[in-house]
């Protein structure tokens, strides 16, 4: 009889805080997350935090919607957490929250948000082995959850940068908030927790170099398998809602397809939204492209041929490279697509690394032209499958979490 197999983390407690978002590349490295510990033995209590007022855990009714858009984590137990309405109107969240943010403050109106999120009782009665937070701006809930366990936090990108991007687009008050003050805040928040874990290896160098006192990790993500066949006809382009994303798909419609019609060409996720209200026009122009939001992204690949990746904005790693990298297609992509990966794309003999509109163009041209679907065995056999096996899979995640996260509890218990 074979022996069991060893877990690590078998009768730990861990609580995952993350932000209430879906159809995201955050969501999908949480899904990750709560696997990893699973397998390595853990009880998962995964807790989404609200930014918006009025979430509190109490109210059920107003989570309906987020809870049907996130099935998995509807496996076991899941928890909520968020700022009642009077919260928001108490004077000192109005000086030191709300006013800031009328300037552009993105990092404070966070954080604030969550320093005021009430949670259950079930929940901060409980005694947690490790907290993993998931963006420094929850921090001041997983410090609530931690009551003195070691806390990983995992960076998700220098949200300062972000945070500048989303701004470009906004009517913020003068004067405007600086990148530095955003930094600071975010620095500040981040100097909580024990281990500062990075996604990616841009971010690990950048946060290795602005806090050089703190223990650092390159970690990088799971991100779900996609399905590797049978195959189809489509010409896959997938982007959730965010400015970055928005950015490239416009760039995508306007400078490389200029005017032209692509067969079979499905732009999936609910980036829909976003162009739509950038630039209404371009939206009308292409709107039989556009597939919106679906339950499972990963089936997307399962009926795709090609893959684009018109990736011309956005910091931190993409998850929906990662993800085209899982589906073994061939893959079109600009070089800021592979942003914050150790590795050379142009390597990959499926890969065409098209960084001008002009080239990009050509290169989606030939291969609209070409009907050939790769098969399942081709697709698992890619270069580019086995670099997602051996760096973004849930194996390699687990194995690397299970060298990270014990001795951490064990070092604090000791202390």
């Amino acid at each position: 009889m074979s022996a069991p197999p060893f877990l690590p983390l078998a009768g730990r407690n861990v609580a995952i805080v993350h932000p209430a978002w879906h159809s995201c590349g955050t969501y999908r490295v949480v899904l990750g997350q709560v696997a990893a510990y699973r397998a390595l033995g853990a009880r998962v209590a995964p807790v989404a935090i609200c930014d918006l007022p009025g979430f509190t855990p109490d109210r059920a009714w107003r989570w309906r919607s987020f809870v049907e858009a996130t099935p998995e984590l509807s496996q076991d137990e899941r928890w909520f957490g968020g700022a009642p309405f009077h919260a928001f109107a108490a004077p000192r969240f109005l000086r030191d929250v709300l006013w800031p943010y009328l300037h552009g403050d993105q990092a404070v109106i966070r954080a604030g948000v969550a320093e005021r999120a009430e949670l259950a009782l079930g929940l901060t009665d409980r005694c947690f082995d490790l907290v993993h937070c998931n963006h420094f701006f929850l921090m001041p809930a997983a410090k609530r959850l931690a009551r003195g366990a070691p806390i990983l936090l995992d960076s998700h990108d220098l949200q300062a940068r972000q945070f500048a991007l989303m701004n470009e687009h906004m009517p913020w008050l003068p004067p405007r908030v600086t990148y530095d003050e955003m930094l600071a805040r975010e620095l500040e928040l981040m100097r909580g927790a024990d281990l500062l874990l990075h996604l990616n290896a841009q971010e690990y160098d950048d946060f290795r170099a602005a806090l050089p006192e703190k223990q650092h990790a390159l970690l990088y993500p799971s991100a779900p398998e996609a399905p590797l066949g049978p195959g189809g006809e489509d010409i896959l382009l997938v982007a959730s809602n965010n400015s970055a994303n928005v950015d490239s798909v416009c760039w995508f419609l306007r400078e490389v397809l200029a005017g032209a019609q692509i067969p079979h060409l499905r732009i999936v996720g609910n980036v829909d939204a976003g162009v739509k209200a950038r630039d209404p026009a371009l939206f009308a122009a292409h709107r039989a492209a556009f597939v919106g939001r679906i339950d499972d992204p990963g089936a997307a690949y399962a009926t795709a041929r090609l893959v684009l990746l018109p990736t011309i904005s956005g910091h931190g790693l993409s998850i929906k490279t990662v993800e085209a990298l899982a589906s073994g297609l061939p893959l079109i992509a600009t070089s800021h697509a592979f942003r914050g990966m150790r590795m050379d794309a142009a390597r990959f003999s499926d890969v065409i690394v098209a960084d001008g509109a002009a080239d990009f163009a050509r290169a989606l041209k030939a291969a609209a032209a070409d009907p050939r679907v790769p098969s399942e065995a081709q697709r698992a056999a890619s270069d580019m499958r086995r670099f997602y096996d051996a760096h973004f899979s849930l194996d390699a995640y687990r194995a690397n979490l299970a060298a990270l996260a014990p001795p951490l509890i064990g070092a604090t218990m000791r202390a």
